[in-house]
């Protein structure tokens, strides 16, 4: 294994000057150097960001941040680092085991929120649902919804679990391990899911390659392989006048437009802030 870059000496002086050094011995590690060493240096100052950037940046640096900023120079994501990943209006522990939480995800939640407006769905189903991430955001916007989860991994599970009590949902979430809907009853108002879309000849970052479990980001060799499974099993779900809104990878519209429309849904696609096609939005034809 290559070692990693030095760190920079982060004792003995100002958390100013300690940000702007991590900063630039982050810069070919990481897409957004700075945000990544302030959010470090937060963690390990045990404060919010805005709390560092506007009362703190004068003070110590404190010795915990030169480890911390070593597993981000070896490419280990910052949401494993500080163990947490803000999502939509919540925030969500993560760890090794589970799928890192993504803002092109947060497209799904506004999506829903444009089909079902303020009244919001009664019952919802997330396929895949991680440490809980698109569940219990929808759990959160709507306090009148239940929902179920669903997902293969033990240590999601966990992850959710512990997501499901800390954020105060534990009466109205269930989670199931299980192999996406097969086995699951029921209509839902809402289906969720962020299937694994990646091919297995695609590159990909070294954080998530060497971190994330690739079970939850390849899905054979065109990356539909879920995708085919989950759509059959969605038109005995999914309740009148409600949506199935599935993430995809940017160039995967139209394969997975067509797997929808062959299970007799209309389609419709959502784009995510970067212009690029990332939900699909199945509701019944008409």
């Amino acid at each position: 294994m290559t070692a990693p870059p030095p760190t920079p000496p982060a004792r003995g002086r100002g958390v100013r000057g300690a940000l702007a050094s991590a900063t630039t011995a982050l810069t070919p590690v990481s897409a957004t150097p700075r945000l990544d060493a302030e959010l470090l240096m937060a963690h390990a100052l045990g404060i919010s960001r805005e709390t560092l950037l506007l009362q703190r940046l004068d003070s110590p640096t404190p010795h915990s941040f030169g480890p911390l900023l070593a597993r981000r120079l070896a490419h280990e994501p910052i949401a494993y680092i500080t163990g947490s990943r803000a999502f939509w209006t919540i925030e969500l522990a993560v760890g090794p085991g589970v799928l890192v939480p993504r803002a092109d995800s947060e497209t799904l939640i506004e999506a829903a929120v444009d089909h079902f407006g303020t009244a919001g769905p009664k019952t919802i189903l997330d396929l895949g649902t991680g440490p809980g991430t698109l569940l219990l955001a929808a759990l959160d916007q709507w306090p009148g919804a239940t929902g179920l989860g669903v997902d293969a991994s033990l240590d999601a599970l966990a992850y959710a679990e512990r997501n499901r009590l800390a954020l105060g949902l534990g009466e109205r979430a269930t989670l199931r391990r299980g192999d996406w809907a097969e086995g699951v009853a029921g209509s839902f108002d809402l289906i969720l899911s962020n299937p694994p879309y990646i091919g297995t000849g695609e590159d990909l970052p070294a954080e998530v390659r060497e971190h994330e479990p690739g079970a939850a980001l390849f899905a054979g060799s065109d990356g539909l392989d879920d995708y085919r499974r989950i759509a059959p099993q969605l038109p005995r779900l999914l309740a009148p006048g409600g949506a199935a809104i599935l993430e995809i990878g940017a160039t995967q519209a139209e394969a997975v437009t067509a797997l929808m429309e062959a299970q007799g849904f209309a389609v419709a696609l959502r784009h995510d802030l970067g212009g690029r096609p990332r939900a699909v939005i199945a509701t019944a034809s008409s």
